[in-house]
């Protein structure tokens, strides 16, 4: 039984629109991430160095304040609780983006905070290429996003693939959605969803290649 699901992915990946779909079917309790409002984000794609650390330390607070009031404040009519990221991406993303001491800063206050925080029951991660990220970001036009780079793309996939190794008592289903679209044909959903939803994952990463 499902109480709790993540549903992540690179930029691009289309983890919101996924969770949204979801939430909405189920009548679960939707969490997104509040990245629109984070000052530091068009400035950090336009100049990454200087603002890489000021950006991990606002998501930082930012995701751990809505994580942790959102989940010790359960509601009664909602079937589960779906959310398009876990706390782990900040980590991820930081890893990326820092210096070595700044990681290592960084890692501290993650570390003290992470554990406070509840597990998700499953873990879905969205595979696509980094082409198929690139034209999606293309796509959806968000101006602050016109800059990332395929080798900035690239690294955030290694990062996810290279933390999801890393966890041996978490339930990971890493989805290749390159030929999928389940925005736009329901057949593609209603795989997604019998995959997640029906069928049973080991502790580990579970690599699907969806027919």
């Amino acid at each position: 039984m499902i109480n709790y699901l993540v549903i992540e992915g690179n930029i691009g990946a289309g983890k919101t629109s996924l969770a949204s779909m979801i939430a909405e079917k189920h009548n679960a309790r939707l969490i997104l991430e509040q990245y629109a409002d984070n000052p530091f984000l068009p400035k950090f794609y336009q100049d990454q160095e200087r603002y890489s650390f000021p950006l991990e330390l606002s998501f930082l607070a930012a995701r751990y304040n809505q994580l942790h009031r959102e989940l010790t404040s359960p509601e009664l009519f909602r079937s589960f609780t779906v959310a398009d990221y876990f706390f782990s991406k900040s980590l991820i993303f930081a890893k990326i983006t820092l210096q070595i001491d700044e990681y290592n800063l960084y890692r501290q206050l993650f570390d003290i905070i992470h554990q406070q925080l509840p597990k998700p029951d499953l873990y879905v991660y969205l595979y696509m290429s980094v082409d198929k990220l690139v034209s999606n970001i293309r796509k959806r036009g968000r101006d602050y996003e016109q800059d990332i780079t395929p080798d900035y793309l690239e690294n955030v996939q290694h990062g996810y693939f290279e933390y999801l190794r890393s966890l041996k008592n978490q339930k990971i289903l890493v989805l290749d959605l390159e030929h999928f679209d389940f925005i736009s044909v329901k057949r593609h959903y209603s795989i997604i969803e019998d995959v997640i939803f029906r069928q049973e994952h080991a502790n580990g990463m579970n690599r699907i290649q969806l027919p």
